[in-house]
């Protein structure tokens, strides 16, 4: 068997090649900015973006890569794309930018990105209506099904809205403050580590590492009494699927004792 060592290095060829592929991408990115410049074409295409996500999460299903997570990759690529278009008619120059140092330890470390958001709602109907077609959100499956909830989701932003009837303790927290954001969650690498790491900065904690039987990892941290931010940190080690609601109503169980 090849040796650690061995393995990380071949990552790091790969990873250099990757980022090559990345830059000549981009690079002929910028020559279709020029071709639509010169005629006249809108820079944002919807029908083309469409059949980049679709087609890709084909190729990465044949593959043997999660399509959803291929559409996160793509969908951050042509964000990407469409941000350099539009940065192309500013007469400025860009700034230079050198490699940043992340030594830093804990959050720093292993946060992604913000997983999904739970927005309490006093009426789940009229949300979801509001969300599809108001916002342009469509909703997509939970983990399992629940009572008085929702996953909303449009192109990679998911909001999970939850409505009284989904707990007493989401009724009764709903009557105390009403509705609105009730957490943002964040990706992490690793939850363990992750609350760990906090607890050593001294943030409060207010629940253990939550798991459900599909994988997801989650605990919270109090309430920032600065910002009013409430935080959770959620970690995928099973399948890619959809939010766990065990997760997400558990913060509701422990803010309601805390509450009452």
């Amino acid at each position: 068997m090849p040796d650690l060592n061995e393995l990380r290095s071949r990552i790091d060829q790969l990873d250099a090649a990757l980022i090559a592929i990345v830059a000549e991408r981009l690079a002929v990115c910028r020559e279709v900015a020029e071709v639509k410049e010169a005629a006249g074409t809108a820079v944002i295409q919807p029908a083309r973006v469409r059949d980049v996500v679709t087609s890709r999460r084909a190729q990465a299903i044949a593959a043997g890569v999660d399509a959803d997570f291929a559409e996160q990759l793509f969908r951050v690529l042509l964000t990407e794309t469409h941000r350099i278009e539009v940065a192309g008619h500013r007469a400025d120059p860009a700034p230079e930018k050198a490699p940043e140092g992340r030594g830093t330890p804990g959050l720093d470390t292993v946060a992604s990105r913000v997983d999904h958001v739970v927005v309490a709602v006093p009426d789940l109907v009229a949300a979801r209506r509001s969300m599809t077609t108001g916002l342009g959100f469509h909703e997509v499956p939970l983990a399992e099904p629940a009572d008085g909830m929702a996953a909303m989701a449009a192109g990679g932003v998911t909001i999970v809205l939850v409505g009284p009837d989904a707990s007493p303790a989401v009724a009764r927290h709903l009557e105390r403050h009403g509705g609105g954001v009730q957490h943002i969650a964040i990706e992490v690498l690793n939850a363990g580590y992750t609350r760990a790491a906090l607890a050593e900065a001294g943030a409060e904690m207010v629940t253990d590492i939550v798991v459900d039987t599909d994988g997801h990892e989650q605990f919270f941290t109090a309430a920032d009494p600065d910002t009013g931010l409430q935080l959770g940190f959620i970690s995928r080690t099973g399948h890619r699927v959809g939010l766990g609601t065990a997760n997400v109503l558990a913060l509701f169980d422990v803010l309601d004792r805390t509450d009452s």
